[in-house]
């Protein structure tokens, strides 16, 4: 079992930065897929982006360019650095562990974007 718990949320201005961590509780090095989701009010959770063991990313269109997702193995953390924010991108953002056995989430943490 992988227990995360995000951090680094809060109220910025458009245009502002971010950075989110979510701290493991159990080595993630061979977790095949680490990744940060988002959910805003009325909305279905989406993917914001995703770093596999190897080191791939991807990203969520929306944020490509202003969004850099990171992992440190030794600290058991994955980050999200976000800048250029936008007032759409104001959401709960959740982190996530997922390997062909299981499917771990975060509590969650809010980032709100004013415009």
């Amino acid at each position: 079992q992988v227990q995360l718990v995000e951090s680094g949320g809060g109220l910025v201005q458009a245009g502002g930065s971010l950075r989110l961590s979510c701290l493991a509780s159990r080595s993630i090095s061979s977790i095949n897929r680490m990744g940060w989701y988002r959910q805003a009010p009325d909305k279905q959770r989406e993917l914001v982006a995703h770093i596999t063991s190897g080191g791939f990313t991807l990203y969520a269109r929306s944020v490509k360019g202003r969004f850099t997702i990171s992992r440190d193995n030794a600290k058991n953390t994955v980050y999200l650095q976000m800048n250029s924010l936008k007032p759409e991108d104001t959401a709960v953002y959740y982190c996530n562990a997922y390997d062909i056995n299981y499917n771990y989430w975060g509590q969650g943490t809010q980032v709100t974007v004013s415009s």
